[in-house]
């Protein structure tokens, strides 16, 4: 038996192919179905079929693509309500793979309808198992995300006492030396503890992970419910794409539209500047938002625009555009962009920079100082007591939190937010300069905690 991990840092999103005697299925596959294409061909096998755990939040799966171009049969919960062509696998069903079973067990918690994949060799012994958003290395999903999306709703307390149960019924009792794979690592907003790891034992999470100790069904309702991180504007979005089955993907990508960098570019429609800050700071669109392409463009990209919103996709050179627009196809926002260019001749914005500005002789009392970082990480302390926090997922629905009568700071841990918070800030306001602290938070912050 093979089982292959194929891992994409930049959604935190852990997708597998288990293969054995030839015959292949793609346990949560990601947007892109050329890899598990590859990978079977690799191994002389064929693709039989494909398991979704859930109707992924995070990410646009392939499940409904794979399965038109291979013939595969799609396996999901009967409680996903799914729109495509597919089989129920819940409790008490089994997938024959050659010689090796695949058993499902339901598994409700992050989602009413999240199911895991236990995996039994040839014979009979269990060896391994899928977990989905259930389990993950150190942590379990969150139960906030299913309140008002899919084809069943849950309040998060309830699906969070569903996770009590599920844990403690269907996975806690499992050998010690089964293997978990889990559908996300660290960075992921699917849970709040991921430990770095990207696969663990049932002995060593009930060792170590939190929520697996002994505790009531109370406290851990309150304990997970407790500081999840943010949850950005495209999840719910996702979740409804992944039950209807996405578009192919290479079709999809080729539909965008790529325009001369001197187009004409109709008002009123976002302006998404892709490249590194440097260059947006000397000239850019008027009111463009400054998303830096890098290791979580796709998660902050479906943070700061809505899913229902267009836009144009600005990116550094003809190599970078063919990037940026799969990594927005990644999350289904490939359609959502109106045009894809190079930077306009007449993009002439300006940034301005803080003038002979040194850790050492930074003066935060002359600024409005602005925290775009999370709550969770402002929660623990600001680095300026008199900073206005807003957060960068909220930042464009903020109204006059503001003030004008000083000039504006804006930072975040380490720099990349506060460049996209700052774009957005100094696209509202013009009556006083908007200054990014960028990575030099860093230094300042370290100072500000020895005084």
């Amino acid at each position: 038996m093979i089982i292959h991990q194929f891992y994409d840092k930049g959604l935190a999103h852990a997708s597998y192919a288990i293969i054995r005697l030839g015959k292949m299925v793609v346990v949560d596959p990601a947007r892109d179905p050329q890899p598990y294409y590859d990978f079977a061909e690799l191994n002389n096998a064929d693709i039989v079929g494909i398991i979704e755990t859930h109707p992924h939040a995070d990410f646009v799966s392939s499940h409904l693509e794979i399965h038109q171009t291979t013939g595969a049969t799609i396996y999901i919960s009967k409680l996903l309500g799914a729109e495509y062509p597919h089989e129920g696998f819940d409790d008490g069903d089994t997938i024959q793979l050659a010689d090796i079973k695949l058993k499902a067990l339901n598994t409700p918690g992050h989602s009413p309808d999240s199911i895991c994949i236990l995996v039994q060799d040839e014979n009979g012994d269990n060896k391994a198992i899928f977990t989905g958003d259930t389990l993950f290395v150190g942590d379990v999903g969150r139960p906030d995300l299913r309140e008002n999306v899919g084809n069943i709703t849950a309040a998060k307390e309830k699906l969070a006492r569903q996770m009590y149960q599920s844990t403690r019924e269907k996975l806690m009792p499992l050998p010690h030396s089964v293997t978990v794979y889990p559908a996300h690592g660290p960075g992921s907003l699917c849970g709040k503890n991921l430990s770095p790891d990207l696969q663990t034992t049932i002995g060593r999470e009930l060792r170590e992970n939190y929520a697996l100790q002994l505790m009531d069904e109370l406290t851990f309702v309150n304990t997970l419910t407790a500081d999840q991180p943010f949850i950005p504007k495209y999840f719910g979005h996702d979740v409804d794409t992944n039950k209807r089955g996405a578009e192919p993907f290479a079709k999809s990508i080729a539909a965008v539209p790529r325009i001369d960098k001197n187009s004409i570019l109709e008002k009123n429609v976002l302006v998404v500047d892709t490249r590194p800050k440097d260059q947006f700071r000397k000239g850019h669109v008027k009111g463009a938002f400054n998303i830096q392409d890098g290791g979580k463009f796709e998660t902050w990209l479906g943070s700061i625009v809505g899913p229902d919103e267009t836009f144009y996709l600005i990116v550094e050179n003809e190599a970078a555009m063919d990037i940026l627009i799969k990594k927005a196809a990644k999350i289904g926002y490939e359609k959502n962009i109106k045009g894809a260019l190079l930077n306009p001749d007449n993009a002439l914005e300006t940034l301005p920079e803080l003038e002979n500005f040194t850790p050492e002789n930074f003066q935060p009392e002359k600024y409005t100082i602005v925290d775009v970082r999370n709550w969770g990480e402002i929660n623990v302390g600001k680095i300026f007591p008199h900073a206005i926090a807003i957060p960068l997922p909220e930042l464009r629905e903020w109204g006059n939190e503001i003030p004008v009568h000083r000039p504006i700071v804006v930072h975040c841990a380490a720099g990349y937010r506060s460049a996209a918070a700052t774009s957005i800030i100094a696209g509202k306001i013009t009556s006083v300069p908007v200054y990014d602290l960028g990575e030099a938070i860093t230094e300042v912050g370290s100072q500000r905690s020895e005084i």
